[in-house]
Parts: structure tokens; sequence; C-alpha cells
């Protein structure tokens, strides 16, 4: 059987894939840009096609010979986000009817449960796409699921730092709504189980995890799991969900144009009206995993840095993408640089490594004050800020989002590219290059690159270039240090 997997560079199509590939199935990936997926561990067992669910006329190929067809993208985050995702599943379902997909599979959120409820914008969308993939004459499954409990998700990094960073908080009534949150590895188990259903099974199908709990209780929960003392929690009427999202996004690494549509769901009750799918697909041997047990496996997988995807590893097509020129003059205007070279008294493994470990934990190298407020300026002006972190403390991959960066390019042992997903006026690049010399010893090539967009571009290159001496001066020579450290 040939699986189709959309969202494969996203939270839970990244995990996806690979269990696919365990069961056997031929697993095929609808990527905008192949190289995204070039370094995850199971590359090499997985077909990856190029395409653009909002560009029709690339989508052909990548359907050709499925049997199976995963719709997991979503464009949570961008600007006028519904009628994103109304395109992408439009142009998806016909593929999928064209070419003759047997199943489509789509991990959809929870439906209001009142009469009369108008549900947030984006629970909006999740139905929206729903009824588009079930009306498209392809037998669909449709999995509703509220609050994702998993390392990396975006819901339980809400839960987590909201938690752990405010032994007191002053929260919205929302916090009593009713959830029925589920563990990322009963919806993995379900999705794959998706594949075989019958073709008789055209519908929806609510899945949850065996506790209902209010959000207030999961963070009593969570603390509880954590070993934390008991929050202390006075709930408020004026906290609208606009406001709490600031909140979340002042307190968590979610930005803010992700934890508003987030926070807008929460204010609905989000429990299953039926659990239909067990009898499809019955509960494992011991039953679904709790929510204590998901809690304990999430913070398990964050302290052995075994998180195998985050939220912030997919990007919307409206993230900058364009690639650094080879040569800058390509551009054909203004672009400014920043060069910093050392020699270290170190071999080039030991220099790679501290460069590899840059970000997250591990800081910037330099003047950590200068980073904070640049990302506390990102966060203000709505960008992701400075505190995404990273999903391994010590390894990195193509594509996946370090800070307020991205990873563009690897080469182990030579070059780390990072671009820029910060708010500027232009768009821009840091690369960190180890160049072998003598024997014991090797050279730290740093180049920061600019290339402004209009005035407002070159205006603030102006304003930053006095503080570079200290920033990636600062970077470069504590780099430098840090590999000679390790080897003295």
């Amino acid at each position: 059987m040939r699986c189709l997997v959309t969202g494969a560079t996203g939270y839970i199509g990244g995990r996806l894939a690979p269990r696919l590939l365990a069961e056997g199935y031929e697993v095929r990936c609808l990527a905008r840009k192949a190289g995204r997926l070039r370094d995850v561990p199971w590359a090499a067992r997985a077909e990856v096609v190029e395409g653009d669910l909002r560009r029709p006329e690339t989508l052909p190929a990548a359907f050709e010979g499925v049997d199976v067809a995963y719709y997991l993208v979503h464009s949570l985050g961008q600007a006028d986000f519904e009628t994103a995702d109304r395109e992408a599943a439009t142009h998806f379902a016909a593929a999928a009817a064209r070419s003759g997909v047997r199943r489509i599979v789509y991990l959809g959120g929870p439906e209001p449960k009142q009469d009369g409820e108008v549900p947030s914008p984006h629970l909006r969308s999740r139905a929206e796409v729903a009824r588009i993939l079930l009306a498209s004459g392809v037998p669909t499954v449709v999995l509703r699921a509220a609050v994702i409990i998993g390392s990396g998700s975006a819901s339980f990094e809400m839960l987590r730092y909201l938690t752990e960073r405010l032994p007191g908080m002053v929260t919205p009534r929302w916090v009593r709504n009713r959830i029925q949150p589920i563990a990322v590895r009963d919806v993995l188990r379900y999705l794959v189980a998706g594949a075989t259903l019958p073709p008789e099974v055209d519908r929806a199908f609510d899945i949850a995890g065996p506790d209902v709990l209010t959000f207030e209780q999961m963070m009593q929960r969570y603390a509880r799991v954590a070993g934390l003392r008991r929050r202390v929690i006075l709930r408020v009427r004026p906290l609208t969900p606009s406001l709490s999202s600031y909140w979340v996004g002042l307190v968590t690494p979610v930005p803010n144009k992700i934890a508003r549509p987030l926070v807008e769901s929460l204010v609905h009750e989000a429990v299953a009206r039926e659990h239909d799918i067990a009898r499809f697909i019955p509960d494992p041997p011991g039953g679904l995993t709790g929510f204590d047990e998901a809690v304990a496996l999430a913070l398990a997988k964050v302290r052995d840095a075994e998180v195998e995807t985050r939220w912030s590893t997919a990007s919307g097509p409206d993230a900058p993408a364009e690639p650094l020129p080879s040569d800058p003059k390509w551009s054909g205007g203004t672009v400014y640089t920043d060069v910093r070279e050392c020699d270290v008294a170190a071999p080039t493994s030991a220099l790679w490594r501290v460069i590899e470990g840059v970000g997250g934990e591990h800081g910037w190298y330099s003047f950590p004050l200068a980073w904070s407020v640049r990302g506390w300026l990102d966060r203000l002006i709505g960008g992701v800020g400075l505190r995404r972190g990273r999903r391994d403390p010590h390894r990195l991959q193509v594509g996946e989002a370090l800070d307020f960066w991205r990873v563009e390019e690897i080469v182990p042992g030579e070059l780390l590219r990072l671009r820029a997903e910060m708010r500027l006026p232009g768009r821009a690049w840091l690369e960190m290059r180890v160049e072998p010399t003598t024997e014991g010893r090797s050279r730290y090539v740093q180049r920061a690159v600019f290339l402004p967009r209009g005035l407002a571009g070159h205006a603030y290159w102006g304003s930053v270039a006095p503080f570079h001496a200290i920033v990636f001066g600062g970077m470069a020579r504590n780099i430098a240090r840090g590999a000679e450290h390790a080897t003295g």
C-alpha cells in the first residue's frame, strides 16, 4: 500500500511517516521544498515529491498511484488561514478523486458541543476542511481531536510553560471549561490504523483519551507529575481570549499568532460525544493513555532530548524561504555583511560541536541581554521571538526552527547556515563555518548577511551596525574559546 503524507514537515506528519514505514507501507511525502526532509532519520526510506496544495498543477505527480492520502496540513498562524485551508483542502480532494485514491485520512479538531454555539475561526476552519474532504467522493475518515499531549506539541508547550513558570496566575474563566485531551501516541495509532478501514467507513469520529479535565485541572495535574508545588490560580472575568493569547505569548514559546486561535478554541468545551471509532479500531490492551501518563512520557522525551518533532518545525508558505544567493551581487542591490574570523587552538571536531550547540538553552555565546531584548522586541511586533528554542540540544536538521532562526543548510563538520525568521525590513542569514588549518587547529569564519528592503532596511542596518562588534564579535570569540576549553 502506498500512502501519501501531506504535512510531513510538521508535528504530526513528521511522526506519522516513520510509523507508516515501520508497518511496511510505501510512503510518499508532499513538501513545498524537498530539502526540508533531507536530514530526518527516515528520509532514505521515503519518497519526497515537491508540490504545494495551493497550486493544483503541482499535485498530479504526488497523487499518482496512491492508495491512502493523509491530510495533515493547516495554515494556523498565517494571515487569512481560513481561505488558505479551504483552497488547500479543495485542491487535495480534487486531486485524490482524479487519481483514484481509495482512502483519505484527516486529523481535525473538535466541534462545539452546544447548539447555536459560534465556533472559533480555528475550529470553524477545521470543520470546513472536514466537510470538503467528506464531499470528495473518496471514502474519508475524519479524526476529531481536542488537545494533543505530547513532547513538542503547541498545546503541551503552552501547558508546560504556563505551569512551570507561574506558581501563581490570574486566569480567564475558560480555564474551567471541560476538555478531553488525547496522548500523541494514541493519535498516531488511530492515524496508522485509519489506512486499513473498510471502504464503507466514510464519516467523522471523535478521538479522545480517558480523562475529562478542565484546563485548570490539567495545570494542577501537570504540576504534580512534574514534581512542582500546587499552583495558585485566580479566575477573573475581564480576560478575553484575545487578552489571554497575549498572556500566553508572553509566557510561553508559542507566538501570539498561533496562541490566539488555540486559546479561542479552548473557550469551547471539547469532550467526545461518542467513541464509535472503537468498533473499527479497538482500544489497545490496557486502554488509551491517561493524562498523567501522557505528561510523564512527554517530559521524559524532553529530558532525554528525544523529541521527534516540535510545533515550530512547520513553516507556512508566507514564511521567508528564499535561500541565500551564492553570490550576494545576484540580488542586484545593496548587500550588507559582517564577517568575523579567528584561529582556534582546537580541532575541527571540537569547534563544530560548539557551533552545532548554538541557541536554545546554550544561548548565542555573546551579550545575552542583547539577544534577549531583540527577542522581546520581535514578540512585541508579532514575530516568533527568541523562545522557540531547539528540538535537540546537540543535533540540528535542515528545516527545523532554532530560536528566531531556521536551519537553511547544514554540512556536518563544515557549515551551519541559519535564515532569520524574526520581523525584519529585509532578509537575513547567519553563517558559521569550520576550516581546517594545521593539525589540531582550525579556523572559525562567521558571516552575517542582510539584504535590505527599502529605506527601512537601510535604516535598520545602520541602527544595529554599531553593536555588531559586541554581539557578533563576542560571539566569534566565545565560540572559539568554547572549543579550546573543551579540548584543554
